[in-house]
């Protein structure tokens, strides 16, 4: 993107548009799976804090994450297996920021109902099923809570604000690109824009600042920001009196 910007040169060669949709496809499945699995470490962390490192162990993380890539991989492929081969021989323009397969399909030179029926099928269902999915077992981790305690209902909320709030921006743009029926240019800019760019620089800014040395160290920044104007005001008063 960088690139383009700066020279202008906005093509991309047939192979390395089907590269980006391949690896755009990898690294969504790969993380809703990732987020599944925190959705799992959140309810033994909450429920079953005694047994935690019992069923979260290493070798536990190590397959769920190994699993989630493998997953993703699956998925891109059996994405990229159907569209692949589409005879190309009309318009060579895509109506957005970069390759996907919504985009990609409309291009081809033949009748491709079936072909988006599919991409919806398995992109866009799979992200609402991953999403309510989601929803379900924060529902059920909070109501556990509740019964038990209603104090730590608060503590819990505190606990998956961050998981939820990453969980609405990366499942939201994905749910309206691959399931809203009547699309417009517009719209879809507008969501790739959140999905592909603003989503992916918020998640580190959430979960930085759930974390207490964090918070510590912004809060001890701040005063220095702070108390550093103090003096320069005072200096500026003293100089100019």
């Amino acid at each position: 993107m960088i690139s383009d910007l700066s020279s202008g040169h906005n093509t991309i060669s047939f192979q390395g548009c089907v590269i980006q949709i391949f690896v755009l496809h990898v690294l969504g499945g790969s993380e809703m799976l990732l987020l599944i699995a925190m959705a799992l470490d959140r309810y033994v962390a909450i429920c079953k804090p005694l047994h935690y490192l019992t069923i979260m162990s290493p070798r536990m993380c190590i397959l769920l994450s190994s699993g989630a890539w493998v997953i993703g991989l699956i998925h891109s492929v059996a994405q990229l297996a159907f569209v692949v081969h589409l005879p190309f021989c009309g318009p060579n323009e895509i109506d957005s920021f970069y390759c996907d397969l919504p985009w990609f399909i409309k291009l081809a030179c033949t009748d491709t109902y079936r072909l988006e029926f599919m991409v919806t099928a398995n992109s866009g269902f799979i992200s609402t099923g991953t999403f309510l999915l989601l929803v379900a077992s924060y529902i059920f981790i909070l109501v556990t809570v509740w019964k038990r305690s209603s104090g730590g209902l608060s503590k819990a909320l505190s606990t998956l604000s961050a998981h939820i709030t990453v969980v609405v921006l990366f499942f939201g743009p994905c749910i309206f690109v691959y399931m809203w029926p009547f699309p417009t240019a517009s719209l879809d800019k507008c969501f790739a824009i959140l999905d592909f760019l603003i989503t992916p620089i918020l998640n580190p800014a959430i979960y930085t600042l759930r974390n207490k040395d964090m918070k510590l160290a912004i809060k001890r920044l701040s005063h220095q920001l702070l108390s550093f104007r103090k003096i320069s005001l005072i200096t500026h008063k003293r100089t100019s009196s």
